[in-house]
């Protein structure tokens, strides 16, 4: 096994390099799903959908149902102290 060793540290260079190849792949995995999500917002848009409401939905998904309605509280709490609503 190769290693590189100094005062304080010994160091697999071959599993330095998996790590490294491993982040590599996932990146590029990363990029492609990024682009391929790009598409489908496009499609969205194209099919006359809002990309930025569609993002807030998804967004809002993501949360739990309290998290949620602890938000919505407080954005309507704002709205009102505004007189937005």
């Amino acid at each position: 096994m190769n290693t590189v060793t100094d005062e304080t540290h010994t160091i697999s260079v071959n599993q330095l390099r998996a790590f490294i190849e491993r982040i590599e792949r996932l990146e590029e995995e990363k990029k492609n799903i990024s682009d391929d999500i790009k598409e489908v917002y496009a499609e969205l848009k194209g099919s006359g959908f809002d990309g930025k409401a569609v993002r807030s939905i998804i967004r809002l998904r993501k949360k739990e149902e309290h998290e949620r309605m602890e938000e919505e509280a407080i954005i309507q709490l704002y709205k009102n102290a505004l007189g937005m609503s």
